[in-house]
């Protein structure tokens, strides 16, 4: 049996935009609501270059990555095709417009996930 945790209220995320969820240990997660306040939540990377899915445009059950505009399903994480890759997905749950998310992913789903640094790879010493 999952524990779920209070995030939010539904009417905390703005319609066709999304909330993060700081998280102890790994990256942010996202929260989601569509104009048919559906709640859904990725992790807040893109599976092509990282970006925060947070900051994208929500449109039906897709979010838009804001660096490359990828296509991602916020139903199940997957890339729209040609693209491929998957944002990982975690479980939401909304009782009298409480948002729920499962305790025991929060603290273990997907933590080991980074986001790449941009810039040189390596700091020059002189």
């Amino acid at each position: 049996m999952s524990e779920w945790k209070k995030i939010c209220l539904v009417n905390d995320i703005p319609v066709l935009g999304s909330r993060r969820v700081a998280r102890a240990q790994g990256l942010d997660v996202a929260v989601f609501r569509n104009s048919e306040d559906q709640v859904f939540a990725l992790l807040d990377r893109c599976p092509h270059k990282g970006g925060p899915l947070s900051q994208g445009i929500v449109f039906g059950t897709r979010v838009a990555c804001p660096l490359h505009n990828w296509s991602i399903g916020l139903c199940d994480g997957q890339a729209a095709a040609p693209d491929e890759g998957c944002a990982p997905r975690f479980a939401v749950k909304v009782e009298s417009g409480e948002v729920y998310l499962d305790a025991d992913e929060l603290t273990a789903h997907a933590t080991d996930l980074t986001r790449p640094t941009a810039g040189p790879a390596c700091k020059k010493t002189a």
